[in-house]
Parts: structure tokens; C-alpha cells; sequence
């Protein structure tokens, strides 16, 4: 490895100070892929992350073994003159050039002077054999300015032999440019574009386009010919460079006559100078993987759960475990309370001959329209969770989608259980009664035994007046045993009645607190189990999602 400028501290190897301004851009993105894969191995097959790690592991390799040389392969089809060029590229005759088809079997690399121990490892990775690697003599072709340059000439791409295409397809996947050869008759091969351009229009800044050959071609006719193929490359979708913007170079020369093969050069010994073609070549590839990825990555709206979605699950929970028929038993059950607490003791000792106390429900016994206990409606539940799930993964790529509604299954499998239980306990509650008396019973306890005392104090003075009793006597007459008799057996009804009608708000309060309650501890079921669940994985996917962005350039 070639050093003396210092060790990247992105781990690309030796990238001369000055010229890593397309590694630095790189270098986030690769991190956020690297990032990506691993945050996704548990969630996404690894089929569809295999490409993604080879692109990382082809990053690693190539700036591991040289930041300061630049691959360029010379392609073409079988009689396009791509040897002839490379020749004249090299400055010495390094490709066998002759009429017999096809002619180059296998690729050619040619190294400059004192750059072959730096490219060794290049060449190695590309399996470029040992008796095809030459090193151009020093003469008047020789050009010193490309140093740095490793030249590949490679099997015809349209050979009969497939051996040769196999070669052709496993080296342009590891080169950092490529230059492709065309002819005056077959530059609109749709073997070439819909094989090797078209797929690889993402390669543009890395892509030369040249029309070899124009010395056959009379008069303006180069002129239309190249007008024609930068028309079928626009088709192709390959960006041309123009106007100084980036993007594929098209050139028309002769590698027999010389005619543009220095223009050419000078637009390589460019590419070369910059050393940013490794970068370049790197940045189409992640660009690639991650245009691949992004079906798996993307989703078509706004993915998570919105309120909404959390309101109407936690309403199904509620009603699943019977909260508003919970709400009304209890505000029933408290005011039967009230009345057993305000009652005449006429009324309250029937009730205690009848064997049951009044106000209190007997084991077993359920409120009409409650819910019974350890009985949560588990179609509700389940379609609840249904329901939560669909929400939270619509819009989402199918294996996160899928993972969110394997998260929700999961949590619940024990939240009816979960909900019998909350909805025994607030049962348990309610059957306890209210947690205290309030005081105003007590009042209207005290005054309904002083109407029954004037009931009694009445009928002694009207048996006193019958049997002739002289304190009795003494009296205004009948008329005081009247009013106290009258005033004690109305007035405890009527007491009764006026504690029945006081009592609708606070039993109202109590069945809401009730409600409250029962729907907080199912709600929190939900949260637990299924809910927090979900989260997780929108957390999850929020994270890859956002290296997925770095990762793709976004």
C-alpha cells in the first residue's frame, strides 16, 4: 500500500489530504448502511440484506488496498477497436490486436511505471492474471501525468464465448470507471444498452461513452452519429455531462489515425489527478443498494399510532370488561346504600327479616347489566387488537408491518386475562360498598329515629287519652297525638324520598370514579401488553428509517 500522507481515519487507507471530499461525503453513508443492516437482520431476511453487505465489504476491500489508484476498464463489443484504444492509451502494444474474433480472452491490466507494487493488491482482487499485467516502456507515447491509472482491457461483452461475458460482468463490478467503446454501426446495440447501460445509468460520473472509429465516417456524419448515441444514452437514463454538470463524457475519435484519442487522455489524466472515480464508483453503489432497499425502508404516509387509534383501543378495552354497565351498577349500588342508610327502621328491619342486607349483593350475585367477573369479552378484545395494529403498520413496508402486528398478537395473548382480573378487582370494590359513609346519612339516620320517636310518643298519648290517664288528660285533647303521629309516619317517607333525590349526584360521581377506574386499569392492560409493544417496533423502524436516509443520500 502505497503511503506517506497519513492514514485516513475513515479506515479507507491512504487518501491524500485535500482530495477527500468525496470519501468524507461517503463516509456517513456507509456508516448509516452498515448501521441499517444490523438494526435489521432480526426483522428482513437476509437475501435482501446480502447485496447491501457486499457493498460494504467491496468499500472496505477497495480502499483497504489503494486510495491512490484508479481502475478504469476499457469495454466493448467484439470489433469496436476497444484494444486498439486501450493500446493507444498505454503508449505501447500491452492487448493483442488482430482480425481474428474475438481477440482479447482475457482481461489485460496495464500499470505505469512505479505504480505496479502499489496496484498488486488492485489487481489481485480484479484476478487479473500474472502474464496479463504489463508495464508500458518509456517512449513518446508514454504519459507521465497518468500515473496512478491501472487500464484494463476487457473480453468482447457480445463474445460467443460466455466465459467471456462472465468475465466482463465480474470485473465491472469491481472497477471504478469504465470507458465503452462504440462503432459507427453498432453503437445502438440493445445488447449494450439494455444489458450494461441502461443498469448502470447510476454510474454516470464514472461512464465514458466513445464512438471509435469516426475516421471511416464522411464528412458532418461523426457529428450525427455521436448526436444520435447521446440520444440513446438520454433514452437509457445515463446524465451526460454538460454545461461543467456531472455526468457520463461522450467523445468520438479513432484509435487508428489518433483523431481525439488526446482528448481523451486529457480527460483521464483529469480523472486520474482527482482520485475521486474510487468514491464516486462507491457512492453509485451504496446509491444502488439503497434504491433496492428502499421498497423494505419507505413507507407510503405517516407511519405510527395516533391518538385517535390510542383512544378508540383503549375505548374497546373498556367496553370489553363492561365499564359503563359497571359505572350504572355502581351508582345503583350506592344508592341503595343511601336508601338502606336513610330508611325508616321499619324498612330496614324488613329487610333484615327478608335475610339480605339491604344495599349489599349476596356471594355470586350480579348487578343487572354488569359485567361477570373473569368473563371480558374476548371477540371485543381481539378485534380491538386487530384493529390497534392494522392502524399502527398501515402505510408501513410489508416485513415492519408484519413485525408490529406479530408485536400486538403477542401482547395478546394474556390481556383478557389481564382484563378478567382488573375487572374482578373493581367487581371486589363494588361489592364492598362505598369506601365511607358520608356524614349527611347519619344525619338523616338520627332524624328518621326522631320521627319514629314522635311516631311513638304520639300512640302513647293516644292510648293514655283512650285508657284515661291523668298526665294524658291534662293535654289540649286529642289533637297534639294527632300531629305527633301524623308527623312521624309521613315524615319518614318523606325523608326517605328527599335522601333518595340527594343522593342521584353523589351516586352519579361514585358509578363515573367507578368507570374511571376500571377503564384506567383496562387501558393500562392495553398500554402494557399491546401498546407498548407497537411502540417499540415504530421506534425501531423510526431509527433504520432515519439511517436509511443518511444511508441513501436523502
Amino acid at each position: 500500500m502505497v503511503s506517506g500522507e497519513g492514514e485516513d481515519a475513515t479506515g479507507y487507507g491512504c487518501v491524500p489530504r485535500g482530495r477527500r471530499t468525496v470519501e468524507d461525503e461517503l463516509q456517513p453513508r456507509i456508516d448509516a448502511l452498515r448501521e441499517l443492516i444490523g438494526l435489521s437482520r432480526t426483522r428482513l431476511d437476509g437475501r435482501t440484506l446480502d447485496e447491501a453487505g457486499q457493498v460494504l465489504d467491496a468499500a472496505d476491500e477497495r480502499y483497504r488496498l489503494s486510495g491512490e489508484h484508479t481502475v478504469v476498464a476499457v469495454a466493448g463489443a467484439t470489433g469496436s477497436g476497444k484494444s486498439s484504444l486501450f493500446n493507444a492509451l498505454a503508449g505501447a502494444p500491452c492487448s493483442q490486436v488482430a482480425a481474428r474474433r474475438p481477440t482479447t480472452s482475457q482481461p489485460v491490466a496495464c500499470v505505469w511505471p512505479g505504480d505496479r507494487a502499489g496496484a498488486e493488491g488492485l489487481l489481485h482482487r480484479l484476478a487479473i492474471p500474472v502474464e496479463q499485467r504489463f508495464v508500458p516502456a518509456s517512449g513518446p507515447a508514454y504519459d507521465e501525468d497518468l500515473r496512478g491509472l491501472v487500464l484494463l482491457d476487457l473480453p468482447d461483452h457480445d463474445s460467443a464465448a460466455a466465459g467471456h461475458r462472465a468475465q466482463v460482468d465480474r470485473v465491472l463490478k469491481a472497477v471504478d470507471a469504465v470507458i465503452w467503446v462504440v462503432d459507427p454501426e453498432k453503437y445502438a446495440d440493445a445488447v449494450l444498452h439494455e444489458r450494461y447501460l441502461r443498469p448502470l445509468a447510476g454510474y454516470a460520473e464514472v461512464t465514458f461513452v466513445v464512438l471509435n472509429q469516426v475516421d471511416r465516417l464522411p464528412g458532418d456524419a461523426a457529428d450525427q452519429v455521436v448526436d444520435d448515441l447521446r440520444r440513446l444514452l438520454d433514452e437509457d437514463g445515463l446524465a451526460l455531462s454538460e454545461h461543467e454538470e456531472p455526468g457520463a463524457t461522450v467523445l468520438a475519435l479513432s484509435a487508428a489515425t489518433g483523431e481525439g484519442v488526446d482528448e481523451l487522455r486529457d480527460a483521464l489524466r483529469q480523472f486520474v489527478a482527482e482520485q475521486g472515480a474510487p468514491g464516486r464508483r462507491l457512492a453509485a453503489d451504496v446509491d444502488a443498494a439503497a434504491e433496492r432497499l428502499q421498497p423494505v425502508y419507505v413507507a407510503e404516509g405517516h407511519a405510527g399510532l395516533t391518538e385517535r387509534a390510542r383512544e378508540d383501543f383503549e375505548e374497546r378495552l373498556a367496553e370489553a370488561v363492561g365499564a359503563t354497565a359497571a359505572a350504572r351498577a355502581a351508582e345503583r349500588d350506592w344508592l341503595r346504600h343511601a336508601d338502606h342508610a336513610c330508611a325508616t327502621p321499619w324498612v330496614r328491619l324488613r329487610s333484615s327479616r327478608q335475610g339480605a342486607s339491604p344495599g349489599r349483593l349476596s356471594c355470586g350475585q350480579t348487578l343487572p347489566g354488569q359485567t361477570v367477573p373473569g368473563q371480558a369479552s374476548r371477540a371485543v378484545t381481539e378485534q380491538a387488537v386487530r384493529a390497534v395494529a392494522g392502524e399502527a403498520a398501515r402505510g408501513l413496508p410489508v416485513p415492519w408491518a408484519q413485525a408490529v402486528r406479530e408485536a400486538a398478537d403477542k401482547g395478546a395473548q394474556g390481556l383478557p386475562e389481564a382484563l378478567d382480573r382488573a375487572a374482578d378487582a373493581a367487581d371486589r370494590a363494588l361489592r364492598a360498598g362505598p369506601p365511607a359513609k358520608p356524614r349527611w346519612w347519619t344525619v338523616a339516620a338520627a332524624g328518621q329515629g326522631l320521627l319514629v320517636a314522635l311516631q311513638a310518643l304520639g300512640v302513647l298519648w293516644m292510648v293514655g287519652l283512650l285508657c284515661g290517664v291523668e298526665w294524658a288528660a291534662r293535654g289540649t285533647g286529642w289533637l297534639p297525638a294527632l300531629v305527633l303521629i301524623t308527623a312521624g309516619t309521613v315524615g319518614g317517607p318523606a325523608l326517605s324520598w328527599l335522601c333518595g333525590v340527594a343522593a342521584r349526584g353523589p351516586a352519579r360521581r361514585y358509578g363515573q370514579d367507578a368507570e374511571r377506574e376500571l377503564r384506567a386499569a383496562a387501558a393500562g392492560c392495553g398500554r402494557a401488553r399491546v401498546l407498548e409493544p407497537v411502540a417499540a417496533e415504530l421506534l425501531r423502524y423510526r431509527e433504520v428509517r432515519e439511517q436509511y436516509a443518511v444511508a441513501a443520500g436523502v
